[in-house]
């Protein structure tokens, strides 16, 4: 019988240092921030002298400093997921200001509008599509270039869904010219939107990567079921990025109600895996029993469903600084493993760790990992 082993990531995102937001921003950088850099680049075995003696100017970093900073702040979101244990890693998104900005930021055809709240206080700068999106090339290519030449691990590329581009933006081009109450012919202009933005602002962008030598792309849609009507919409945008794309490709879908997924995600096109939010809604208490693990009830639904994709099982939850123990990570594996079966079993964080300090981040992570292992073992009657 072969033996089971789940594979180990981060979905994407992780918390940046101070020391990168304040350079980047053009904030003093002060001596605390300079002594985080070397004890954290003492922790990862990052020699750090280089960035100290830039950092110690306080202020008023060049450009090539600042290139500089941000490239030591990918590295150590490098090195803290290796460090973690992760089997599949990426640099936590250091390079990036924030998810939807990030795209749209690089995008022609949008105009920023203001600032609105996502979510934990966290915030971005809203746009309005104004005219046709497209991008002239591939903008996280010197990116995944940088990732892939420092690591010797697996990577797994994060990129912004078309469906939640669209549906963060306002519509000023598509729409405009449609009267209101014309609801069938708005429905069209946001499957316009959605779909060309599929085709000719995130493929271009993957495709880039791939013929790189990207081989896992995973698409953002934490938008999906914001509107249950149109998650036909968010599988027709996913194949469209897809489409001719020679990946592994998989979709992150997070704090939604994934009742809605069904039956469309049975239309996908060579989606490789879901990657969800579980333990968000979990009780910590330990047990394999549908009881004991409620946060992981719907899992019977996709194992009901003909869309046979695997599932990366979030058991970490990112909203709160709670460490959960190896073994209660085990226990929700293992009831997943029971209900699913195991094949089609990989191993995640709820989302990004963006809202936790790398500390709380790195223990986690480990015990993520340790709690894999513990599944494994059971599994394999070790």
């Amino acid at each position: 019988m072969t033996e089971i082993r789940f594979v180990t990531r981060e979905i994407g995102s992780l918390a940046k240092p101070g020391w990168r937001v304040k350079a980047i921003a053009g904030r003093p950088v002060e001596k605390k921030d300079v002594e985080e850099a070397r004890e954290w680049g003492w922790r990862l075995g990052i020699d750090s002298g280089e960035l100290a003696e830039i950092l110690r100017k306080g202020g008023s970093f060049t450009n090539e400093e600042k290139v500089k900073i941000q490239d030591f702040a990918a590295l150590y979101g490098i090195r803290i997921l290796e460090h973690a244990g992760l089997d599949v890693v990426y640099d936590g998104e250091q390079r990036r200001s924030e998810m939807y900005d990030h795209a749209v930021r690089h995008t022609k055809g949008f105009e920023t509008r203001g600032t609105v709240r996502s979510f934990d206080n966290k915030y971005y700068t809203k746009a309005a599509v104004v005219e046709k999106p497209l991008v002239e090339r591939a903008y996280d290519l010197e990116e995944f270039e940088f990732v892939r030449s420092h690591t010797d691990r697996a990577v797994k590329t994060p990129f912004t869904g078309a469906y939640t581009i669209m549906d963060w933006s306002y519509d000023e081009h598509y729409a405009k010219d449609i009267m209101l109450g014309a609801a069938a012919q708005r429905a069209e202009a946001r499957r316009r939107f959605g779909v060309e933005v599929a085709r000719d602002v995130v493929r271009p962008n993957v495709t880039g990567l791939v013929e790189a030598g990207a081989e896992w792309v995973q698409i953002d849609e934490p938008a999906a079921t914001t509107r249950p009507e149109e998650v036909p919409l968010v599988v027709e945008t996913f194949n469209a990025t897809r489409e001719g794309v020679d990946a592994r490709a998989s979709m992150h879908i997070c704090f939604s109600d994934y009742n809605s997924l069904f039956p469309h995600i049975e239309a996908l096109d060579d989606c490789y895996e879901l990657q969800l939010e579980f333990s968000n809604r979990d009780s910590r208490e330990l047990g394999t029993k549908a009881e004991d693990r409620p946060g992981y009830d719907v899992l019977e639904r996709f194992a009901g469903s003909a869309w046979d994709g695997k599932i990366g099982l979030g058991v970490i939850d990112i909203h709160t600084n709670f460490i959960e123990p190896p073994e209660l990570v085990r226990d929700r594996i293992l009831y997943a493993a029971r209900v699913l079966g195991p094949e089609r079993i990989e191993v995640n964080t709820d989302c990004g760790l963006r809202t936790r300090t790398w500390e709380v981040s790195l223990a986690k992570l480990k015990n993520m990992v340790e709690g894999t292992r513990l599944a494994e073992e059971a599994l394999n009657g070790s």
